[in-house]
């Protein structure tokens, strides 16, 4: 049962969000592929949306639940560190690679493979079509290694419990909507076509049932490690959520702008708290 939970789930965040993000920009949403400095004012509130969400289920969630397992704090919080270190590192290994690929200065724009897709939009004003074209796989090959990973930390939460599963899953999906935007509009660039970037972003997305799978056998092999599992959950969310969501919130704004930016960043807070309370509810 809790298998065909966590394969749902997995399917919800990692297609769900994609289908989402090309509704999105359907109705105009602006994004960071389309080449345009800046972010639109919609998308400013889906970032605070994700960014809240995200750190919502690390703080409130997953790392509670890690603690209450009666490992070593020192243990775990050790555990924390060493996973915002592995990801910064490996997201300046993306980051480097990219920029030495294409011989471009972008690396210092900003963070992840949501920033994959705004390096590439830009190398689509600056280089010939062909690169471009390459650098369409290249999106979708860090996509589908993300989606992956996102899968592992749904199946590490859902064995913990299911509701906090339904939460991490939640979550996912809230900051993969961005991520997906930014694939779609360089995909789109690349191939010509809405459709064929739809079904490419789609299948990348589709790799997150199989993390998801290798996620709990993973886990069901190791269930003395869930707690560090947990950890590393967290530490991916936080790292998301601060080294990459939050610094595209971080630009000089009217008060109306910020304000909107704090409540929305509050939403994605309450909704992760009001998924749990009403998962609660209902156990």
């Amino acid at each position: 049962m809790t298998l065909i939970a966590i394969l749902f789930a997995t399917l919800a965040a990692g297609i769900g969000s994609v289908w989402v993000a090309a509704a999105l920009m359907r109705l105009g949403w602006k994004d960071a592929g389309t080449g345009v400095h800046g972010r639109g004012p919609a998308e400013q509130h889906l970032l605070s949306l994700a960014a809240g969400a995200l750190m919502a289920t690390a703080f409130m969630h997953l790392l509670p639940e890690a603690l209450e397992s009666g490992r070593e704090p020192q243990q775990l919080f050790t555990t924390l560190l060493v996973g915002l270190v592995f990801f910064f590192l490996l997201d300046k290994a993306e980051l480097w690679h990219h920029g030495h690929e294409h011989h471009h200065g972008h690396a210092g724009d900003a963070h992840g493979h949501a920033d994959l897709a705004h390096d590439h939009a830009h190398a689509h004003a600056d280089a010939p079509q062909p690169v471009l074209r390459s650098g369409g796989w290249a999106v979708l090959t860090g996509d589908s290694v993300h989606c992956f990973g996102d899968g592992i930390l749904i199946a590490s939460a859902f064995m913990a419990d299911a509701r906090l599963g339904l939460v991490a899953a939640i979550a996912v999906l809230a900051h993969e909507v961005p991520h997906h935007i930014g694939d779609l509009a360089v995909l789109r660039q690349t191939s010509g076509s809405r459709r064929a970037a739809l079904v490419k972003v789609s299948l990348a997305g589709a790799v997150t049932p199989l993390g998801g799978l290798v996620g709990w056998w993973l886990v069901d092999q190791l269930v003395g490690y869930l707690p560090f599992f947990l950890v590393v959950a967290s530490s991916s969310f936080i790292y998301v959520a601060l080294a990459d969501l939050i610094p595209q919130l971080q630009k000089r704004l009217g008060a109306r702008e910020t304000l909107a930016q704090v409540a929305w960043l509050l939403v994605g807070i309450a909704l992760v708290a009001g998924v749990s309370a009403l998962a609660h509810s209902h156990a």
